[in-house]
């Protein structure tokens, strides 16, 4: 069902035809985003777990600017709901002038739902200069922002990446690793570490790993039927396209690959194929026999068969900032990461419009002090217990933090499932 909801626009303000995501007819055709986030197929699923879900067409008028939207709409406090595009806009990247348009776009979008939501965040795909890594030195200056009435949110994607290129041959792709992770990978096939592609039926043996790795790394996961509903949306919208006859490239493919020694599952991940990409949504491992470097005989392995598939780049999806300490909570998983080669990409994260101002500033009162406990005073916390630790425990070992670091190298820890 779609609407024109141009009623009421403003001469600077994009017209706008939206229709809602309900069931896999509503997900072909693809628009052919970069980002699988702004797939209709990911807005099918988000609307299976909690969202609303909006396919979003717009056009600026006589500027000559259009493109699409995928619009998630989430209910919160119980009375109130808010807008969320996840790595949507990026046609906007190139214009002098997008935050301003952006600022239009959200407006439009807002009018075009019903104005009724306290706001719109974007997760912004813009891409951040890569010589430039501190956020703070590269961000649109507050003033500059806000007279578009744009404020920075809080980042729900992890705006730090590393892409790998796997156009290359593999031999190539293994000179161009860190030496470590090369004697880890062949270390893993020698000591009979074999990786398989086991679907959807692999979830429970994967349930039982992140449950592992969530009590080990102290993280929130979701439960079993999130992961579930994700492979059951990407079947049913992989067979609406063959039924379409459309691009095998907009055809969604997960992959749940587990890496066994033996008669023992020792980790796992799901990545996700979608036009020439691929990218490493969830992994999770086992304490036993870490030894054996199951994490690295699993990303190759992915790597592997995403080439043998046609993929051209591999996304490890998410990465701290380049500037972290040995504490840094996420410092081992940018050092696995980054390990494998490729290309570091910053973005700018989360940019809000808010709709309603005080409930607006409500909400993000709200979050700054979530942020406040989880960023500042527990991570402070844990640094002081950390240092305690060390003084007790290794009073003459002035090298402890490098060797903590160097040893958490295949940590697969991760924020709390972040798409």
């Amino acid at each position: 069902m779609s609407r024109n909801s141009s009623r009421g626009t403003m001469k600077d303000l994009p017209s706008i035809q939206i229709s809602r995501i309900t069931s896999s007819e509503d997900c072909a055709p693809e628009y052919g985003s970069e980002s699988f986030l702004q797939s209709k197929f990911w807005g099918l699923f988000k609307s299976r777990t909690g969202w609303q879900a909006y396919s979003c067409s717009y056009c600026f008028e006589g500027k000559s600017i259009s493109g699409h939207l995928i619009v998630l709409r989430r209910k919160f406090a119980r009375f109130f709901t808010f807008l969320y595009v996840p790595f949507g806009a990026e046609e906007l990247e190139p214009l002098p002038e997008r935050w301003a348009t952006l600022a239009a776009l959200g407006r439009a979008v807002g009018r075009s739902l019903g104005g009724t939501d306290i706001f719109i965040r974007f997760d912004i795909p813009w891409m951040r200069p890569l010589e430039l890594c501190d956020a703070e030195t590269d961000s649109p200056r507050e003033s500059e922002i806000k007279k578009f009435g744009l404020h920075k949110g809080m980042d729900v994607q992890v705006p730090d990446t590393v892409v790998l290129d796997i156009t290359k041959g593999e031999e190539e792709l293994l000179a161009g690793m860190k030496p470590k992770w090369r004697y880890n990978i062949r270390l893993s096939q020698k000591k009979g570490v074999f990786v398989e592609d086991e679907g959807m039926e692999g979830l429970p043996t994967f349930m039982s790993l992140y449950r592992e790795t969530a009590r080990r790394d102290k993280i929130a996961i979701h439960p079993l039927s999130y992961y579930t509903t994700l492979f059951e949306t990407a079947a049913e919208v992989s067979s609406s396209v063959e039924k379409e006859e459309l691009s095998e490239a907009s055809k969604p493919y997960l992959s749940l690959y587990v890496a066994r020694h033996e008669s023992d599952a020792l980790a796992g991940i799901i990545v996700l194929h979608m036009r020439e990409s691929a990218t490493y949504l969830y992994g999770a491992s086992s304490d036993k026999k870490r030894n054996l470097m199951p994490a690295y005989a699993l990303q190759w392995h992915a790597i592997t068969e995403a080439k043998k598939r046609g993929i051209k780049t591999y996304d490890f999806w998410g990465i701290p900032p380049e500037k972290h300490d040995a504490f840094h909570p996420m410092a081992g998983l940018f050092l696995f990461k980054t390990g494998f080669g490729g290309d570091i990409f910053h973005r700018y994260g989360a940019y809000d419009l808010g709709f309603r101002p005080f409930i607006y500033r409500a909400f993000r009162a709200g979050e700054q002090l979530r942020l406040l406990w989880h960023k500042k005073i527990r991570k402070n916390i844990g640094k002081l217990y950390r240092t305690m630790f060390k003084k007790r425990v290794f009073p003459q070992n002035s090298n402890y933090a490098e060797k903590s670091s160097s040893e958490n190298q295949d940590s697969e820890k991760t924020n709390p499932s972040n798409p």
